[in-house]
């Protein structure tokens, strides 16, 4: 379960990965209303009928003013009794986006600080929750070889109710298995 909004929405929260290929900086805040004063990507609740990557565009936007295109799920977090939801269980999405504009113009409310870091300096640094470090080695690893590596990727398919499509988002398949029938 998730922290409800008032629109109820049952979509876990998204986090986001913006990484700069060009140059292997990825985006970073800090929030300003919590106890630990860590870098971490931004993230943030989906709207009710949001796609997951239109959530991970939108927020990176929000909260940091750097337009983004969303690439692919990276991981999923899940953890039990979790103090901002109730001490309920609660996930969310990891996301992986490339940004399209590099001028911070970040939310004074929701962040203390926002920058680009480096993405080795990211995974090494005390100064980031566990879960950054961790998504940072593995964008990491990406980076040097491959995101097909690590990437999740989304497909739609036509769904079995007439005019509705649903997404399945899973790690690529050989072209060979693609062709199956």
């Amino acid at each position: 379960m998730t922290k409800k909004s008032k629109s109820h929405s049952l979509l876990p929260p998204v986090q986001r990965a913006v990484l700069d290929e060009s140059t292997g900086k990825v985006l970073v805040v800090q929030d300003r209303n919590k106890t630990i004063n860590a870098w971490k990507f931004p993230g943030g609740l989906s709207n009710p009928g949001e796609d997951i990557g239109d959530t991970a565009v939108r927020e990176v936007f929000e909260e940091t003013g750097i337009k983004s295109e969303f690439k692919s799920i990276l991981s999923i977090r899940q953890q039990h009794k979790h103090p901002g939801a109730f001490g309920q269980s609660d996930m969310y999405i990891i996301c992986r986006l490339q940004p399209s504009s590099f001028n911070i113009s970040f939310c004074k409310e929701e962040c203390l600080r926002c920058e680009w870091m480096d993405l080795q300096e990211l995974a090494q640094t005390k100064h980031a929750t566990p879960i950054t470090s961790n998504v940072a080695k593995l964008l990491l690893y990406g980076y040097r070889e491959g995101f097909d590596k690590i990437d999740i990727t989304m497909r739609e398919f036509p769904a079995v109710y007439t005019g509705l499509f649903y997404k399945l988002y899973h790690r690529e398949l050989p072209e060979s298995y693609n062709n199956i029938t």
